[in-house]
């Protein structure tokens, strides 16, 4: 009979970045040789790792990038369970799942609960809309794969439509609205971008010209966290490339056809979609009384451990500080890699009873994708001084942080191989998808 029941487990909720990494190093390190039980919990089936779902969304990347967490449990000894997290119980230690419900509506797993030795909160964030009247109803999100996927669908759809509609000689236009000018409205922009000039490859070049993309930034210029000569480069890229950039402008209104700003200017749009800022779940604020801040993060200090001693977070949903700076931790990937590979060291002391392993965030700089276009940034950050790059150079950077990150989930060498099939497969794949 088996004993892992026996075992001290490890419930992992949240299989994004930072939460699958951990599971994967943990299942490796501690639930192959049996010394604890690994369980990751998630309420979709695959992963995509979040910096590229703005290439979903366009429609440039497409779901062979996707991820299967029971195949990546099975290879890397953790156990994966499907389902949504709606409940804690600290003194019982238990996370209660809601009912999994089919697309049809049928209850495939009931109401379940998951008993936990040491819990690790790692759900990322969602959009935050600031409860600005009408971005729920008429704005599409980028937070989870599902809803990248939703908007690609919808701009086919548009394009399609906008192409018919000028060999009829109707010469109306499609106008797409990016909310938020921070990295991932403004590689999203970039991204359409291109997929309208590659739509004139696959004959469906006349009417295209017809799409307008603009960006709304509430803030006096784009990607206010980057330093202001490197905004200053993508701001003027954007607009050499036909993006019309609406800056210091607040959006007060959105309704099914516009976006109204503070100034009281109506933009029309077709496609509005939102990226203006970002938090933890509503549901964080019933967690039991553990501290969250304003923006619903879970309260953590240095080694990432919440009030309760049995509790740990990480990633995009934790507020960790930063030593030497007055704000936290910033919700980057790198810091989600960094955060799992300490903790990954802390829960492997817990095991022995030692002592946890602080977290001290190392900032090596941001970097931002404009496509095919260019990609700038700064490298190094607080290390040694800022370095700005660009171009080739920082394009490989960018592409080295996935690369880093799939390194952690398969190996270096299957990485190798991983990029060398990508490589061969995009001579004969469509360059972005049309379905």
């Amino acid at each position: 009979m088996s004993t892992t029941n026996s075992l001290h487990k490890i419930l992992i909720v949240g299989g994004g970045a930072a939460g699958l990494e951990l599971a994967t190093s943990l299942g490796k390190k501690l639930g192959k040789p049996g010394i604890a039980e690994i369980i990751l919990l998630d309420a979709s089936q695959t992963h995509i790792w979040k910096p590229l779902l703005h290439e979903v969304a366009a429609g440039t990347l497409d779901a062979s990038e996707e991820l299967e967490y029971l195949a990546q449990a099975h290879r890397n000894h953790f156990r994966f369970r499907l389902g949504r997290m709606v409940g804690l119980n600290r003194a019982t230690q238990e996370v209660t799942v809601s009912p999994t419900i089919s697309d049809e509506g049928e209850e495939l797993i009931p109401e379940r609960s998951f008993h936990y030795d040491t819990l690790v909160m790692a759900v990322g964030s969602i959009s935050n809309t600031f409860n600005i009247q009408g971005v729920e109803q008429h704005c599409m999100f980028l937070d989870k794969a599902v809803e990248a996927f939703k908007f690609q669908k919808h701009l086919v759809k548009a394009c399609i439509k906008l192409h018919a509609q000028h060999e009829n000689n109707n010469e109306q236009q499609l106008s797409i609205a990016i909310i938020g000018g921070g990295a991932t409205g403004v590689e999203l922009s970039a991204q359409l971008h291109e997929v309208s000039r590659v739509l004139a490859i696959y004959d469906l070049a006349e009417g295209i010209d017809k799409i307008k993309i603009t960006i709304i930034e509430a803030s006096p210029r784009l990607l206010s966290a980057l330093p202001s000569n490197l905004s200053i480069a993508t701001q003027k890229q954007l607009v050499k490339l036909g993006v019309d950039l609406k800056l210091n402008r607040r959006v007060v209104n959105i309704t099914d056809t516009s976006i109204e700003t503070h100034d009281g200017e109506i933009i029309p749009a077709d496609l509005k979609v939102w990226a203006a800022g970002i938090k933890a779940p509503d549901w964080f604020k019933d967690l039991d009384g553990l501290e969250i801040n304003r923006i619903n993060q879970l309260v953590v200090n240095q080694s990432l451990q919440t009030s309760d001693t049995h509790i740990f977070a990480l990633g995009d949903c934790a507020a960790c500080p930063w030593p030497g700076h007055k704000e936290n931790v910033p919700p980057r990937a790198q810091a989600a890699h960094q955060q799992a590979t300490t903790l990954h060291k802390t829960l492997v002391n817990r095991m022995s009873n030692k002592p946890p392993v602080d977290y001290v965030y190392r900032d090596y700089g941001s970097l931002v994708s404009l496509g095919k276009y260019s990609t700038v940034g700064n490298i190094m950050g607080n290390l040694m001084g800022t370095v700005t790059i660009g171009g080739f150079m920082a394009r490989v950077v960018y592409l080295s942080l996935y690369t880093m990150h799939q390194a952690a989930l398969f190996g270096y060498f299957k990485t190798t191989m991983l990029t060398l099939s990508n490589l061969f497969r995009s001579t004969i794949s469509s360059r972005i998808k049309l379905h």
